[in-house]
């Protein structure tokens, strides 16, 4: 088993039942509000004139052009398990350290897999995979660096499942200029804090992106997914709200980090990643206070943490990390 941020019966099983605030995961605490659906939603197979609408507002919130070449999926995760069934498994490499699935999905079907230290590393490869920003550390690549390395490498696959709140980032509203083969993937679940849903979209090739549908199958998504996923992706101030507190809530988080003595690794507005010397010891403290974060094989040292979603959630935190 690859180790995931979410596993709550980890915790529980070391130590111990408890009311839980899970911050291991980068998933938005305070969710898009989801009202009653229709109950064909829940009743019947999704129709193509529904999964085009929800890829239409895919592309219209990524700011992708309209003929975009899009597919929704379960999850990035599913386009992730996809990916490498692209091409016949050979060489490739991925930007590290970062999301495991990505090696871990290629392994399994066959890949080389090298890990390489940046994005310009890619070049040359047959498939290279460069997530931005970067989970756990949030290195950034521009926009116009990625473009240049996709000229050089077979199939690109950019993994933005934290680019919600750092629009700029995103290679989606440039791939009609773009030279080379790329992949583009987006979660729905975390910024819209409803990972549950098992929503994502993979946007870019259009001949990967074909492959990519057939290879899902014709109910890639459920009626509900589909529902709510239309529904929040065309709620453009919701999204603008939510960047604006979630920047302010990353900036509290640092701030309480700080005063704990942890330094500031990197991340995005979605999570932080810490410095604290000893990341065992800081996680068994927190847990003691029924808070669950998250630790990483390669480094004993670095810790990540979620944002809280409410008033109280705060207060735990703040209390658990007091000099």
């Amino acid at each position: 088993m690859r180790d995931h941020g979410g596993d709550l019966d980890r915790a529980r099983a070391a130590h111990g039942p408890g009311d839980w605030l899970d911050l291991s995961t980068g998933i938005n605490a305070a969710p898009y509000p989801v009202g009653p659906l229709p109950p064909d939603a829940w009743c019947a197979l999704p129709t193509r004139e529904t999964l085009a609408r929800l890829e239409a507002a895919a592309r219209s919130a990524y700011a992708a052009a309209p003929e975009a070449p899009c597919v929704a999926l379960a999850g990035a995760q599913a386009a992730i398990q996809l990916v490498p069934r692209l091409a016949p498994p050979g060489a490739a490499r991925v930007v590290t350290p970062t999301y495991n699935e990505h090696a871990g999905a290629l392994e399994a079907q066959g890949w080389r897999v090298a890990p390489v230290e940046t994005a310009e590393d890619l070049r040359g490869a047959t498939l290279g995979v460069v997530v931005n920003p970067n989970n756990p550390d949030g290195r950034r690549w521009p926009p116009e660096t990625l473009m240049a390395v996709a000229r050089d490498v077979g199939l690109l696959v950019v993994d933005e499942s934290f680019a919600d709140t750092a629009p700029e980032l995103s290679l989606l509203p440039r791939l009609g200029a773009a030279g080379g083969r790329i992949v583009v993937l987006r979660s729905f679940g975390k910024f819209f804090g409803l990972a549950g849903l098992r929503l994502g979209f993979a946007l870019g090739d259009a001949e990967a992106v074909a492959r990519l549908r057939a290879l899902a199958g014709p109910w890639a998504v459920s009626g509900p997914a589909a529902a709510v996923g239309t529904a929040a992706l065309g709620d453009a101030a919701w999204q603008a709200a939510t960047r604006a507190r979630l920047a302010g809530d990353a900036q509290r988080l640092d701030r309480i980090a700080a005063r704990a003595g942890w330094r500031g690794v990197g991340g995005t507005a979605l999570f932080r990643t810490y410095d604290t010397g000893d990341a065992a010891a800081a996680q068994a403290r927190l847990a003691t206070a029924r808070i669950w974060s998250r630790v990483f094989p390669y480094s004993d040292r670095w810790l990540r943490l979620g944002l809280p979603g409410d008033a109280a959630g705060w207060r735990r935190l703040e209390r658990a990390l007091a000099p």
